[in-house]
């Protein structure tokens, strides 16, 4: 079985591995900045940063009989503030027409555009590679869990929720958009831009020029770039846009993937989300349907998705998700329920992969 529980500084080394496999912001591959988020993460799930500015939220997936962590995920509570601004490329369509000639183009132009109302953020997932494609749906757990927590706690959250997803990469983790486009105002690489970003972005906003930019300009293959995501991204898209996130034409400016964003109050899984009392354990049929559920008790938030059944007299789940998450009838406890059709479908997949 697998639980999601709150990052802790024992994390740190593995945290710092998958920071290195991919070029989250919100996943810094520097072992200070990283320990210091993981820091900020422990005072937000006491609820001890008061500031709104320091919450953060940082997820790990561990499997519970090897205690072994294969995966992390965050939630942040506000990206941006005043003079601290959210950062992105606006891309819109512009059309151009002469009378003479009857006839004209449209283009496309971007321009760095910032955003200081303080919306939050979920981002800085990663999967281990050895248990991707695995029947469980582990990316799945990862990505939908977020959205559980928000549910619970939603007065913690800005009525607007943004998801960044990274765009394409080549195979040494390079960004060819960087390469063809930010490079020739900023003089550094891709890496070394994105890592900097993590401290200050006062560079991007002093050396990008201002006003709109005409891709025209650029190599057809960096303009196909501009709002795409790269193919092991994709699965992670979709299951955002069925969660209501949509594409304003929002883009990160360091490799072009688009900024999703949605109504923290219009998202199915957190609309879905309550507490309730804990019943019991039971044993269930291998149909039953699925949730989300949680302990987000005083000693320390832990979730998983398993069977469950909620009668008058609370909720009943399965014995060893009890034993794991350390309930007791009578606790609090988190639910999401999920939509059957998916599960159904997951539990199939599942026995057609059994021996």
């Amino acid at each position: 079985m697998f639980v999601i529980r709150p990052a802790i500084q024992d994390d740190l080394a593995t945290l710092l591995k998958f920071a290195k496999m991919v070029h989250f912001i919100n996943l810094p591959a520097d072992k200070d900045l990283l320990a210091a988020k993981i820091a900020r993460s422990r005072k937000s799930f006491t609820m001890h940063a008061e500031d709104v500015h320091e919450r953060e939220f940082m997820f790990v997936l561990q499997e519970h009989e090897s205690d072994e962590v294969i995966g992390t995920c965050t939630v942040i509570c506000s990206v941006s503030w005043k003079d601290h601004p959210h950062i992105y490329l606006n891309v819109r369509k512009r059309e151009h027409y002469s009378l003479d000639l009857q006839g004209g183009q449209v283009h496309t132009t971007v321009e760095m555009c910032t955003d200081e109302s303080g919306p939050s953020e979920v981002g800085g997932l990663i999967l281990a590679p050895g248990f991707r494609g695995r029947p469980e749906r582990l990316g799945s757990l990862l990505s939908l869990v977020r959205f559980h927590f928000i549910g619970l706690h939603r007065e913690l959250f800005a009525p607007r929720i943004l998801a960044e997803l990274m765009g394409p990469l080549t195979p040494d983790a390079g960004s060819p958009l960087w390469e063809y486009f930010g490079r020739r105002f900023i003089n550094l690489s891709y890496r070394e831009a994105d890592l900097f970003s993590s401290r200050s972005k006062e560079f991007m906003l002093s050396l990008f020029p201002k006003g709109e930019i005409y891709v025209s300009m650029l190599p057809p293959e960096a303009r196909a770039l501009i709002g795409r995501v790269g193919e092991e991204t994709e699965p992670a898209r979709k299951l955002l846009e069925k969660q209501g996130f949509r594409f304003f034409g929002h883009v990160d400016p360091f490799d072009g993937g688009p900024y999703l964003e949605a109504v923290r109050d219009e998202i199915p899984l957190v609309k879905a989300t309550e507490r309730l009392q804990f019943a019991g354990a039971k044993s269930f049929a291998a149909t039953a349907s699925d949730a989300f559920v949680s302990n987000p008790g005083p000693n320390g938030f832990r979730a998983t998705r398993c069977a469950f059944e909620v009668t008058p007299e609370g909720v009943f789940l399965p014995e060893q998700v009890v034993a794991m998450l350390g309930l007791k009838v009578g606790a609090t406890i988190g639910v999401t329920p999920l939509p059957a059709s998916r599960e159904a479908s997951t539990r199939k997949k599942s026995r057609k992969s059994t021996p």
